[in-house]
């Protein structure tokens, strides 16, 4: 699969996350237990990455899977990260607005191009940089309201706890990514083999939170293995699927291509979910909308393509040998 199919497919399934998310609420709330969601979705992954590693491991040449415990006690530090940026996600939201913190929100674009660089060693080209700050312009414009409304006013008026705990958030956001490459492409073993060290740990550490929270709850509904699949609907099934299967496209990128196409992918994916919800939610397109996609589109350009294309630097014309004028010793010496 080339890499901007799977990109592509990213773009969608991110996109229509948010939206499926959305329609299993009723009346504004979740019926089921949305905590069970992700682990349901490390469960399903997990078993999709062990079905096609059962598969490879029946064909020739054997596949490389590296079990020593220095590689394999690696994995589980992706899963810590994401859970300790979920926890600082929920501290963030205790000093900023929703508003104000989905802008915030936006520089991990940026952090996830200084840690590519730093850790990665992956160089960036002075266009490739402007890309990616156009495409954090782009995003963040997009979701600026107008200036008369009052959740505008309170875009610089947070505490600095906020602002900190954001820039935090988008840094975590970023270690998480870059250190999930660092992985996959520390060695050439199996990709399913991988996925399947990678959700393992992902799955254990998910169920740890339920059980955390039912002892934070006092066990007042339960054990969470008694209500795992309550309230659950067809379109709650969609979004553990949905959920999943993004995993699965990101790992496959994190392989294959890198954490710039991901980036590119999420981004351009808030997007078209802004743009499906003007059909699906009645949400009123902005004039920031338009010059947000505007300059995502740009920043897209300039990223991916060549640099010749950019810059339009002329073709090289090759000489015909027919033309040439051969210019003998004798006429050199008289000139």
């Amino acid at each position: 699969m080339k890499w901007y199919i799977a990109a592509f497919l990213l773009t969608v399934l991110t996109s229509s996350e948010g939206i499926l998310t959305t329609l299993s609420q009723s009346n504004g709330k979740y019926k089921y237990d949305y905590a069970t969601v992700p682990f349901l979705a490390e469960v399903f992954k997990l078993i999709i990455s062990s079905v096609f590693l059962w598969r490879e491991c029946k064909k020739l040449p054997p596949l490389k899977m590296t079990t020593d415990w220095k590689t394999v006690r690696l994995f589980p530090i992706p899963s810590v990260i994401y859970l300790i940026h979920n926890n600082v996600q929920f501290a963030t939201l205790m000093y900023l607005d929703t508003s104000t913190y989905q802008i915030m929100g936006n520089l991990k674009i940026v952090t996830t191009g200084i840690l590519f660089r730093l850790f990665l060693k992956k160089k960036l080209s002075n266009l490739q940089w402007m890309a990616i700050i156009l495409l954090a312009v782009g995003t963040t414009m997009s979701q600026v309201k107008g200036c008369g409304e009052a959740s505008c006013d309170s875009l610089f008026s947070a505490p600095i706890q906020g602002y900190m705990l954001g820039i935090l958030s988008a840094c975590l956001s970023a270690l998480a990514g870059v250190y999930t490459e660092f992985l996959m492409k520390q060695n050439n073993d199996s990709l399913y083999w991988q996925n399947v060290q990678l959700y393992t740990f992902g799955a254990i550490l998910n169920m740890a939170r339920l059980v955390v929270d039912d002892f934070r709850a006092g066990y007042e509904k339960g054990p969470w293995w008694q209500r795992l699949f309550n309230g659950y609907s067809i379109t709650t099934w969609m979004v553990v699927l949905n959920l999943g299967s993004t995993g699965l496209l990101v790992s496959w990128l994190m392989k294959y291509a890198d954490n710039i196409v991901k980036v590119y992918s999420t981004s351009m994916a808030m997007l078209l979910t802004m743009v499906l919800s003007v059909f699906l939610f009645s949400f009123k397109p902005t004039l920031q909308l338009f010059l947000g996609i505007i300059i995502c589109m740009m920043s897209l350009h300039m990223y991916f393509a060549p640099p010749s294309m950019l810059v339009g630097l002329p073709p090289t014309v090759r000489s015909d040998p027919d033309s040439l004028v051969i210019v003998s010793d004798d006429h050199k010496a008289e000139s």
